[in-house]
């Protein structure tokens, strides 16, 4: 009879074989990398065709006034006046807060305005739908045994989350949005000062830092291109910069439009301007760079005590702790008899 020799186990498991499977992972995560890292696509192309056909449309709606394609702009926003006469006739849709919804929209990098009507009728709807979703979980099948205020507190926070859902993912992407616009705001000024003192106009300046900063702030390139697309069929070139400044939730940026609006205004040297407000933006973020190096130490506080000194005082009176340990447990086996 062959003796059958097996391999180490750990835990009750073959560790060759576990090993076996763990670098297969990691060899199919390897060529997985590799493979996006060749194959990596432009992530303004999609956005710049979407934007050229925008301003197809919005040249055709203002250039043809047929009935047939007033009917073809019209037709789209059938959906949502329905819903926005409903939401009237029920009290619960205001003006102003059309407008506030309207510009976290914008701020978030959905052009579409008619969605605001949607996430007024969201806010109204989800709380019902997951209170519901609470109590047949909570009181009717009793997937957790929690007492009555829990219960009540659970279906509260349900309730909660469907009202201010929404609002939160809105807050929660204009905020990352707002932040990669804000990293590259100073690359841009200076792409933009080269371009100027280069002889070349402002829509085609825009059009340039945009596709030269397309791949590395996908944002900010999407926003230069929509304004350099807006200034090319705009009657007033100034409702184009102030567009921008509406739809980025940045002082820097409407700085920038306000320099702009004046440079077209008065014809001041456009190069100059745009020359201070980036040394401006940089020493902001250095500032920025610096606050949270001040705030590191203590911010590394409570990490250091909970973590990094137990495991301190282990390693350093471990040992001594073994030493005397051993001491008395061995002192009195040594006396003699």
């Amino acid at each position: 009879m062959l003796n059958q020799t097996s391999g180490p186990t750990l835990l009750g498991y073959d560790v060759v074989l576990v090993g076996t499977i763990l670098a297969g992972v990691a060899a199919l995560a390897v060529v997985m990398a590799i493979y996006a890292a060749i194959t990596i696509k432009d992530p303004m192309a999609k956005r710049v065709k979407a934007l050229a056909e925008r301003r197809d449309e919005l040249k055709a709606g203002i250039v043809k006034s047929t009935a047939k394609k007033r009917q073809s702009l019209v037709r789209k926003t059938e959906g949502t006046e329905k819903i926005k006469d409903r939401l009237q006739g029920m009290k619960v849709l205001q003006q102003s807060q059309l407008e506030v919804i309207q510009q976290k929209l914008a701020w978030a990098g959905y052009r579409n305005k008619e969605l605001a009507v949607y996430i007024i009728g969201l806010r109204m709807i989800l709380p019902v739908v997951l209170g519901i979703v609470a109590f047949l979980l909570f009181y009717v099948m009793g997937v957790m045994e929690l007492s009555p205020f829990m219960r009540v507190l659970a279906l509260g926070a349900f309730v909660f989350a469907g009202y201010k859902g929404p609002e939160i993912f809105l807050s929660n992407k204009a905020g990352k949005r707002t932040n990669a616009i804000r990293k590259g705001l100073p690359d841009a000024l200076d792409l933009l000062v080269i371009c100027a003192e280069a002889g070349l106009t402002v829509d085609a300046a825009f059009n340039r830092v945009a596709k030269e900063l397309g791949r590395a702030y996908p944002e900010l390139g999407e926003e230069f291109t929509l304004t350099a697309i807006e200034l090319s069929f705009l009657s007033e070139r100034r409702k184009a910069f102030n567009n921008l400044a509406y739809r980025v939730n940045l002082e820097s940026v409407k700085g920038v439009v306000t320099t702009m609006v004046q440079t077209e205004r008065y014809g001041t040297p456009l190069a100059s301007a745009l020359r201070v407000l980036s040394a401006e933006f940089r020493n902001e973020r250095m500032m920025r760079a610096e606050e949270k190096a001040a705030r590191l130490p203590a911010i590394m506080t409570i990490p250091l005590i909970m973590f990094i000194l137990p495991v301190l005082f282990i390693v350093i009176l471990g040992p001594a702790a073994c030493s005397i340990n051993d001491a008395f447990s061995t002192g009195p086996a040594a006396q003699p008899s």
